[in-house]
């Protein structure tokens, strides 16, 4: 092989694929030691070195060194294939580097295919999937269009690399966000904390490091100008800007709005913030299918339960009347309980014991015998709610039918009785389905540019000119 070929070679591929030369180096000194090793026995102790400088080629054999007719006899074939392979392997390598640094950053690319189903998206040196999955629900993405999207993962496939892009995950909106605010980028202000759900709505929890400096104001821009242009690359999908706090006693209304929060009580033991609010504000806080608590619950890292005095006064008494009911649990014990969160069979069964035993003052074995009767009481009492669905619905389907058939309503099967001092089994937030889309209002687009010096010209700060607008939809 001609050495100022080798140098051709490698210089050609350090610059048309941006492979590092050493890299190429390396991978023809693999193939031309492989190769020698075909020719002289896969058990030799071949080594092969290639000058750098001026690419001519020094080997030894056991040690002892290899004359230029004999590196010539390597099959120039077989070396060949190899560093072909080699190379390959290369550019993988170089590409996987490339694009694992890239990782939950923003890329843009063209559209390729997109059949209603994975869509391909040319990046230039490489072409990418956005899977269906990845897609916001409602989009239509069409061949030729421009998308950004991030970078969700990169994996090997033999020589080639795989790049799967996503617009659905949190770290979009946030790359979007910096994107459009430069603030951002000059960390005057910073998101704290993101929870969304695609194509439907997101919240966002921002802060500032100046306190002349009003971060709700900031990202919504004047006349909503800056949160409208995110809106639009995200299908207009609603966006709350809230603003953030350490206190979750202050965090968690604000990730509530618009609905308005009387109080709040933390359960830190078991991470529950039991939210307090009115009658009139009870659906406004839960939101559509439970969208609105669900979404603050992500953002502020509480489970959130929300619910009005009345119905807290409620709970309590039926956790410290059902919780009396295990063997071993005094109504002192039960009140303790409940004043720490615990409200359910459910709570109970996974109380931590170390803690449980400290509280109540009884020995390890008696409360291990009380965490296992409260898991099996609530297994029951989620079956008696089961079978209570089940008699419900069994009795409109025949009501149905009895209607249609225009004669009287026949005798409803009688609904299994439940214990009314058992604690309900909790639906938590996470349980409720995913909303159906919906047309919205933009946050703050028709809001006058705020003053700084003026929090309350800001057009809401904590998100009024954005929730309620959502709400009202």
């Amino acid at each position: 092989m001609n050495p100022q070929d080798i140098l051709r070679y490698v210089d050609s591929l350090h610059r048309e694929k941006n492979i590092d030369k050493e890299l190429v180096f390396l991978a023809i000194e693999s193939a031309l030691q492989t190769a020698a090793k075909r020719q002289y026995g896969e058990e030799t102790d071949i080594v092969v070195q290639l000058n750098r400088e001026n690419g001519k080629i020094a080997a030894t054999l056991e040690g002892e060194p290899l004359g230029d007719d004999q590196i010539g006899r390597i099959g120039a074939q077989t070396a060949k294939q190899v560093i072909i392979q080699k190379v390959k392997e290369a550019e993988r390598d170089s590409l996987m580097i490339e694009y694992r640094e890239q990782i939950g950053e923003i890329v843009s690319g063209i559209i390729g295919r997109a059949d209603g189903g994975v869509a391909t998206v040319n990046l230039g040196n490489v072409e990418a999937i956005l899977p269906r999955s990845e897609q916001i629900p409602g989009e239509s993405l069409h061949a030729g269009e421009r998308v950004r999207a991030v970078v969700f993962e990169v994996r090997a496939t033999g020589n080639r690399i795989r790049v799967v892009l996503s617009r659905t995950r949190p770290q979009f909106v946030q790359r979007l966000f910096e994107q459009e605010i430069p603030e951002l980028g000059e960390e005057i202000i910073a998101i704290r904390s993101i929870s969304r759900e695609p194509g439907y709505r997101s919240k966002v929890a921002v802060s500032s490091v100046d306190s002349q400096v009003d971060p709700i104001a900031v990202c919504v821009g004047y006349r909503g100008s800056r949160i409208k242009a995110v809106r639009e690359e995200l299908s207009g999908e609603h966006i709350d800007v809230v603003r953030y706090s350490d206190d979750p006693e202050v965090l968690i209304p604000n990730a509530l709005q618009p609905a308005e929060v009387e109080q709040v009580l933390l359960c830190d033991m078991i991470g529950r913030a039991i939210v307090l609010v009115k009658e009139d504000q009870l659906s406004l806080a839960i939101g559509r299918r439970g969208q609105n608590v669900r979404l603050g619950s992500k953002l502020c890292g509480w489970d959130i339960e929300i619910m009005t005095g009345s119905e807290l006064e409620e709970q309590i008494e039926r956790a410290v009347a059902g919780f009396s009911q295990i063997d071993g649990i005094t109504e002192e014990i039960a009140q303790a309980l409940v004043e720490q969160g615990y409200l359910s069979y459910d709570d109970l069964s996974v109380i931590e014991p170390d803690l449980f035993v400290e509280m109540s003052g009884l020995t390890p074995e008696k409360v291990d015998e009380i965490v296992e009767k409260a898991e099996l009481m609530g297994q029951e009492a989620e079956q008696a709610a089961a079978d209570e669905r089940k008699s419900r619905r069994d009795r409109e389907q025949l009501q149905k039918e009895a209607e249609a058939a225009g004669i009287a309503e026949p005798e409803a099967p009688e609904a299994p009785a439940a214990e009314a001092e058992a604690p309900a089994t909790e639906a938590t937030s996470e349980e409720t389905p995913a909303p159906e889309p919906a047309a919205e209002e933009t946050a703050g687009e028709d809001t006058p540019e705020p003053s700084a010096s003026d929090p309350s010209a800001t057009g809401s700060p904590d998100s009024e000119t954005e929730s309620a607008a959502s709400e009202k939809s």
